[in-house]
């Protein structure tokens, strides 16, 4: 009888422990060196840390120690300031597909890149738990049929297109 409460406790466990969202798969490979540079927001999830956001940007460059800097700026819809935010981030293995991003060491957030066009020019960024997501693109206007194409792939990433929020691009 302890077997199988022990069994139905590891399965209870097990099942509770699970993740409800599927496998998030990313590109094969990412150049990182390309990849570096600056990128402009297209459109993301919400979330405080952007709240009232507009020309937003992120800043890649490659540090000493192979770690990357990220600068990400934007500026506030109604006071027209421009914040910043400096972080760190680095790649968990060497297909470089899968960053881990710090703003306040010592807590990292993961940084998927599930689509990159073949040249660099858009890449499409999301995380296990589908709380967060990112459309960038290296010009401040994304192509409208690439814009489609991407919208229309979002439901097998576990994505909606109905929770993105477009940013103003000035």
């Amino acid at each position: 009888m302890k077997k199988y409460l022990l069994l139905f406790i590891s399965l209870i466990l097990f099942i509770g422990c699970s993740s409800k969202n599927p496998n998030l798969n990313t590109v094969k490979i990412v150049d990182i060196k390309t990849y570096l540079g600056t990128w402009y927001e297209i459109a993301r999830y919400k979330h405080s840390f952007e709240k009232d956001c507009k020309n937003v940007t992120a800043t890649y460059t490659l540090k000493e120690n192979d770690e990357i800097k990220v600068v990400n700026k934007c500026t506030n819809i109604n006071t027209n300031k421009t914040k910043e935010a400096v972080g760190t981030a680095y790649s968990i293995d060497n297909t470089n597909t899968k960053l881990k991003v710090s703003f306040f060491w010592p807590f990292y957030g993961n940084y998927w890149i599930i689509d990159l066009d073949e040249n660099y020019t858009y890449a499409v960024i999301g995380e296990p738990s589908r709380k967060y997501f990112w459309i960038l693109s290296r010009d401040k206007k994304l192509d409208e049929n690439v814009k489609e194409e991407i919208l229309n792939s979002l439901g097998k990433y576990g994505y909606s297109s109905e929770e993105l929020i477009w940013t103003i691009q000035e």
